[in-house]
C-alpha cells in the first residue's frame, strides 16, 4: 500500500510541474507586469494543489475501499477454504463407506459363487456316481452270466478243478496270443523296414548312376570342346610360328642391308668410325650421316650463289 502512495505522489509531483512549466502566450508576458506574473502563478500553483488534495483523498478513499473489498474477499476465501475441506472430508467419508459396502457385496458375492460352485460339483459327482453305479450293475449283470458259463464248462470239464483254473489257462492263452501277437507285428515291421532300406538303396544306387552318366556326358563334352580348342591352338601355334620364321627373316635381311650401309658409310668417312655389330647403333650412325650429308648439299647453293 505505501509502494502504491509513493506512485501517485510521484504522478501528481510530475503533473504539478508539467503545469508550472507551461507559459503563457508571449502577447500576454508583455502585457502583464511581474507581479500580475507571480500572482497568476500563485493562483495556478494553488489550483494543482487544491487538484491534488482532492485527488490524494479520492485515492485514500479508493485505497479505503479496495482494503475493505480484500477483507471480504478474504474472508470470503477462508470460508470457501472451510466449505470445500468439508466438502472433501464428506467425499472421502462417503468414498471409504462406498468402499466398505462394494468390498462387502463382493465378498458376500464371491462367497455366493463359491458355494454355488460347491453345490454344483456335488451335483456333477452325484451324477457321476449314479452312471458308475449303473455301470457297475450291468457290469455285474454282465460277469454273472460269465461266472455261470465257467460253472457249466466245470461241471462238463475234468481238467479243471476250479473256476480260477479255467481263468488261469485263459489268462495264459491270452498273454501267449498277445506275445505271438507282438512277435508277428515287429517281424512285419522289419519286413517293412527291411522292404524300405532295399527301396532307398536301390534309389540312391540309381541315382548315384544317372549322375555318374551325367558326369560322363559333361565330361565328354568338355573332352570336345577341348580337343577343338587344342585344333585351333595347334593351328594358331602354327601360324605364329610361320610368321615368326618371316619376321626373323625379315630381320635377318635388313640387319645385313644395315651392316652393308654402314660399312659404306664408314668407308666413305675413311674408317673413322668405330665397328659394332649392334644394329641401333648401325642406323643411328645412318642417320647421322644422311643428316650431315644433306646439310651439306643445302649449303652448296648457297655457296654458289655467294661466288656468283
Amino acid at each position: 500500500m505505501a509502494g502504491n502512495l509513493a506512485n501517485v505522489e510521484e504522478y501528481f509531483r510530475v503533473n504539478m510541474e508539467k503545469k508550472l512549466l507551461i507559459k503563457a502566450p508571449e502577447q500576454e508576458d508583455h502585457d502583464l507586469t511581474p507581479a500580475t506574473k507571480l500572482l497568476e502563478k500563485r493562483r495556478e500553483m494553488q489550483e494543482v494543489e487544491n487538484g491534488l488534495h482532492q485527488q490524494k483523498e479520492e485515492f485514500a478513499l479508493k485505497i479505503e475501499s479496495l482494503a475493505q473489498r480484500r477483507e471480504e474477499l478474504a474472508k470470503k476465501e477462508t470460508q470457501l477454504k472451510e466449505s470445500l475441506m468439508k466438502f472433501d472430508k464428506f467425499l472421502k467419508e462417503n468414498d471409504a463407506k462406498r468402499s466398505r459396502a462394494m468390498k462387502k457385496s463382493l465378498d458376500e458375492r464371491k462367497t455366493r459363487e463359491q458355494k454355488e460352485g460347491e453345490i454344483q460339483m456335488l451335483r456333477e459327482n452325484m451324477t457321476g456316481l449314479y452312471t458308475k453305479k449303473d455301470r457297475q450293475t450291468k457290469a455285474v449283470e454282465t460277469n454273472l452270466a460269465y461266472q455261470r458259463y465257467l460253472e457249466a464248462v466245470l461241471e462238463n470239464v475234468e481238467e479243471f478243478g476250479e473256476v480260477k483254473d479255467i481263468i488261469g489257462r485263459f489268462d495264459t492263452l491270452a498273454a501267449t496270443n498277445k506275445e505271438l501277437l507282438e512277435r508277428s507285428r515287429e517281424a512285419q515291421e522289419r519286413t517293412e523296414r527291411d522292404r524300405a532300406g532295399f527301396l532307398h538303396s536301390t534309389e540312391e544306387k540309381n541315382n548315384i548312376m544317372l549322375n555318374y552318366n551325367n558326369d560322363i556326358a559333361k565330361l565328354q563334352t568338355k573332352l570336345e570342346e577341348m580337343q577343338l580348342r587344342s585344333a585351333k591352338w595347334q593351328s594358331e601355334c602354327d601360324h605364329t610360328m610361320n610368321n615368326a620364321t618371316q619376321k626373323s627373316l625379315l630381320l635377318g635381311q635388313i640387319k645385313m642391308a644395315t651392316n652393308n650401309l654402314f660399312n659404306l658409310v664408314k668407308s666413305h668417312l675413311n674408317n673413322r668410325l668405330n665397328g659394332t655389330g649392334d644394329t641401333v647403333v648401325q642406323l643411328d650412325k645412318i642417320q647421322q650421316f644422311i643428316i650431315d650429308l644433306s646439310d651439306i648439299t643445302s649449303d652448296v647453293p648457297l655457296a654458289r650463289t655467294a661466288v656468283a
